[in-house]
């Protein structure tokens, strides 16, 4: 729950900072961007995203005595330009994640250890604002751990995937810290004797990230 907790105070922090960015009804639309406008000089079509990223999270049900801990680095690019009116206008952009720190802590104390690649965020990111860019992802990817997990007669090798909420927080031009919770799901595919899995977990991470190129 403190994860959650965490999650949509990072939330409230993002519609803070949407607020004041956002263009008075009664002004005329710009002919091009403003100056603070950060989010339209950072996320441009071809523009590559480079970033760091920390986090943790939870089983949910039946596994929430499941803890889970990482961090990496990710890679992306912004393959389109805007499109979509008014608050839902944004671009797609497609990144991979590469967590060499992965822990799974499992209840009653100890740990499995091991790393994750995710080579599928597909992301839509929200650029109606000029310092604050939410958005939403569908993420795949695989863990690999020293000894199966769950523990038992199941895989040292699952699957991933879920559907990610968060938002970049804008700190100068092509700068910008990140806070996003993902709601997933963990299993072997049946590669294993047995596949119990964890049917529900809740990530909370945290990144920064930097921005070059685009056009």
């Amino acid at each position: 729950m403190k994860w959650i907790a965490a999650f949509f105070c990072s939330l409230i922090v993002a519609a803070a900072v949407a607020a004041q960015d956002t263009p008075s009804a009664a002004s005329s639309a710009p002919v091009a961007p403003v100056a603070q406008d950060w989010v339209a000089q950072s996320m441009q079509r071809h523009t590559w995203e480079l970033g760091v990223v920390a986090g943790g999270g939870t089983g949910l049900g039946k596994s929430d005595g499941t803890q889970f801990a990482f961090g990496g680095a990710r890679g992306g690019w912004i393959l389109t330009g805007n499109h979509l009116p008014g608050i839902l206008r944004g671009n797609f952009e497609w990144a991979v994640g590469v967590l060499p720190l992965y822990a799974v802590l499992l209840p009653g104390g100890g740990g499995v250890y091991g790393a994750s690649v995710r080579p599928a965020i597909w992301q839509w990111n929200f650029t109606s604002w000029q310092k604050c860019a939410p958005y939403v992802a569908i993420v795949g990817g695989t863990v690999f751990t020293t000894s199966n997990v769950p523990p038992g007669n199941t895989a040292a090798v699952n699957f991933t995937e879920g559907l990610a909420f968060g938002s970049y927080i804008f700190v100068k031009p092509r700068r910008a810290f990140s806070a996003e919770a993902t709601f997933g799901h963990l299993s072997n595919a049946s590669i294993g004797r047995h596949n119990p899995g964890y049917n529900a977990t809740f990530l909370f991470t945290v990144g920064y990230s930097w921005y070059k190129g685009g056009h």
